[in-house]
């Protein structure tokens, strides 16, 4: 087929017009640009018609609101249980999509669940189309997501997870609730180590605002484990000591302990107290014949302190006994119910506290079997012999005890002890003087890391005398009748003590704040959320 025709110096062009070679050449050159274009575009068109039939399109999307509209016959793997014994089965998954990244032809994302992790990888191919990667790479972090795919082991482990030697193949993967685009906070961040090099972390009270993020983070559920660990270590050691445990009144009729610290609450035409304590009712269930009882409840206290141990509500783990003839007898098992929950700890708790040490440093708790006991006054000597200038039986403050708390490590290597035999002076009323020297009393203080953890004593039993100390205490005893009249009745003696839960574990993990313990903590500037 002829393309053009020469006539003298002119030509005939594509378009059957006279023109010069010149213009013959440029018509050439843009008809065979036109012509790749439409190739271009043919191609465009044919690839657009086949990704426009997604392949993979029943392998990934939103799922539907689970209302429990019908039952899947779906086994949901632990992500704790991934392990290369797994290697080559198919598994389905829930957690939360921690991170994210793709590239090209495929995604990388991190399922976390609780406090375990595993990295997992969709790759291109039968049942992965590149619309399924997009739609991963666009799921909002912190989402509940689930998924399937294959355990596969890894030839370098992946530090960045708690399951090292495994990766998720995923072949199919399903919102089951979308988080919001945009987070108050990263849990990246939040899970950081404070003041660690330039990277961003996240300030307390961001965190306490949103708790809820704050909670996901590994080393907030170490935390809470532990602490569970705590409260199941005190009523295990009890409960095999022969302990019944009780459930005291938070309402009452009169402040517990005495004094202002106590929050005042309508009851119908007149007013209640929050307990401050179950002191009374502890003693109540001895002179009931429970003889040993302990209970696990919150604590109330009105006190306007901002401090980093100080919570206006906490958890008490409480304890009273009925003894034979000496309160040392109820101090062995206090004794010995820490060094119970201190080996638990030790033992049950061993990753948990690795959690929690390699975002907040702290050295391990140290403790003696039996526990060391020091008498008040040989306290206040160490304090003297370090220069301390105080009175025999002056009330220890809080300067003093975190440096009786170094001395005593210095001395003894022990982060725990105990302190006998308090001046009567800065004791409660219902607390029994020592029958050889009226200036001091048969109590006693704990310690952990330098700061008071429980505060005990024998309690008055007699009826008479306690009306007496009451009087000298100026208390109008027609306040506390039930309580004293709990006594007229025959009372054994008895003793005990209240112990801090959030306070316990703060010190025994090395913590800066009794806040990080707490789930939801209350102090006179919070009560949100």
């Amino acid at each position: 087929m002829e393309t053009e025709k020469t006539t003298g110096e002119e030509v005939i062009g594509l378009d059957g017009k006279p023109t010069s070679k010149k213009g013959l050449k440029k018509q050439q050159k843009e008809a065979e640009k036109a012509a790749k274009k439409a190739e271009k575009q043919q191609q465009k068109q044919q690839t657009t018609e086949t990704e426009s039939e997604d392949y993979a399109k029943e392998n990934y999307g939103n799922f539907p609101l689970i209302q429990s509209a019908s039952k899947v016959d779906r086994k949901l793997q632990k992500v704790s249980q991934l392990t290369p014994e797994l290697s080559n089965q198919k598994i389905w998954v829930r957690g939360r999509l921690h991170t994210s990244r793709s590239k090209g032809k495929q995604c990388f994302f991190v399922i976390r669940q609780q406090k375990w992790s595993i990295q997992a990888l969709l790759s291109v191919g039968d049942k992965v189309s590149k619309q399924m990667i997009k739609f991963a790479a666009s799921i909002n972090k912190e989402s509940i997501v689930d998924v399937e795919g294959l355990v596969r082991t890894v030839n370098k482990k992946i530090e960045s997870c708690s399951q090292t030697d495994v990766e998720l193949h995923a072949e199919q993967i399903w919102v089951v609730s979308s988080a919001a685009p945009q987070l108050p906070l990263q849990i990246e961040d939040a899970s950081r180590r404070e003041g660690d090099g330039e990277l961003a972390t996240v300030n307390p009270d961001t965190r306490l605002d949103n708790r809820i993020l704050d909670l996901r983070t590994t080393t907030s559920q170490a935390i809470y484990r532990i602490e569970a660990g705590v409260c199941r270590l005190f009523r295990d050691y009890l409960t095999s000591e022969g302990f019944v445990e009780i459930h005291t009144p938070k309402i009452i009729s009169a402040a517990s302990e005495g004094g202002a610290n106590v929050f005042t609450v309508s009851y119908f035409k007149t007013q209640a107290y929050l307990a401050q304590s179950p002191q009374l009712y502890k003693q109540m269930a001895i002179c009931g014949d429970f003889d040993r009882v302990f209970t696990v409840g919150a604590v109330f206290r009105a006190e306007d302190s901002n401090t980093h141990r100080h919570l206006t509500e906490f958890v008490g783990l409480d304890m009273e006994m009925a003894f034979s003839y000496h309160y040392h007898e109820v101090l062995d098992v206090i004794g010995n119910l820490f060094c119970s929950i201190f080996k638990g700890l030790q033992q049950n708790f061993v990753e948990e506290i690795e959690m929690v040490h390699k975002q907040f440093p702290a050295e391990p708790f140290k403790f003696l079997e039996p526990s060391l006991r020091l008498d008040y006054s040989e306290g206040v000597q160490m304090l003297r012999s370090a220069g301390i200038e105080m009175e025999e039986d002056e009330d220890l403050s809080t300067p003093n005890e975190k440096l009786l708390g170094r001395l005593v490590k210095a001395k003894y290597d022990t982060d725990f002890f105990i302190l006998d035999k308090f001046p009567l002076a800065v004791r409660p009323f219902y607390t029994m003087p020592d029958p050889n020297n009226k200036k001091w009393s048969n109590s006693y203080d704990m310690f952990m890391r330098g700061e008071e953890i429980l505060s005990g004593a024998q309690r008055i039993h007699d009826p008479k005398f306690l009306m007496e100390r009451a009087k000298e205490h100026e208390i109008d005893v027609s306040k506390i009748k039930a309580y004293i009249d709990a006594f007229k009745y025959g009372a054994p003696p008895h003793a005990g003590g209240g112990i801090g839960m959030e306070r316990v574990l703060m010190l025994y993990l090395g913590l800066d704040n009794v806040r990080k313990t707490s789930l939801f903590p209350r102090d006179p500037k919070r009560l949100t959320p």
